[in-house]
């Protein structure tokens, strides 16, 4: 079973690499971000709780996107492996995520990164802002909130993994396809 997790600020191309990498490798794509939109746009009790946070450019809770995630994984029981985008996020994420896996028998393959100047990130998410209509991408200060959050609260996630020898850094620059091949050289020795 491959497992990967798909790593990055917001707006380094996580969603597009997810959506092109399930299909070449037959694995599962959850996204946190999708599914807490769904659940928003849909008013459930998670989405109305989990907009109060994302509208703030915060993360939501721990425990709420950890069972959220449990759901998704059991959901699939069939599945070849997963992508994880969006999760996990931070340490006892990525702690709760390797216990429930090893009950599952198997684990995280590898974290696969993608590098991105925040500039040119701004830049894609204001841009994304104004087709999305995702509030979260429409202002600067809110995103650059979010870069914030990335920084303090989840980039610790590469020292996690790096202490596993599974962390995997990819230059996030470049056309789609060209970030692809990058990302399938790295998977592909996982």
């Amino acid at each position: 079973m491959k497992n990967i997790v798909l790593f990055g600020p917001p707006g380094a191309g996580k969603g597009t690499q997810a959506d092109l990498l399930k299909i070449k490798y037959d694995l599962i794509h959850i996204s946190t971000g999708d599914v807490f939109r769904f659940n928003i746009k849909n008013e459930t009790e998670l989405g109305i709780l989990a907009k109060s946070y994302m509208d703030n450019g915060a993360l939501v809770p721990d425990q709420v996107t950890i069972d959220m995630l449990k759901a998704e994984v059991n959901n699939n029981p069939e599945a070849k492996g997963f992508i994880f985008d969006g999760f996990p996020r931070t340490e006892s994420q990525a702690v709760s995520l390797d216990e429930f896996l090893t009950q599952k028998n198997t684990s995280i393959s590898g974290m696969v990164a993608l590098e991105v100047p925040e500039n040119l990130l701004v830049e894609r998410l204001l841009n994304r802002g104004k087709t999305s209509g995702r509030s979260d991408d429409q202002d600067e200060s809110k995103i650059r909130n979010r870069f914030n959050e990335y920084e303090t609260k989840t980039a610790i996630l590469k020292d996690y993994y790096q202490k596993q020898h599974k962390y995997f850094g990819v230059d996030g620059v470049g056309s789609i396809e060209e970030i692809t091949a990058k990302l399938e050289e790295v998977i592909d020795t996982l």
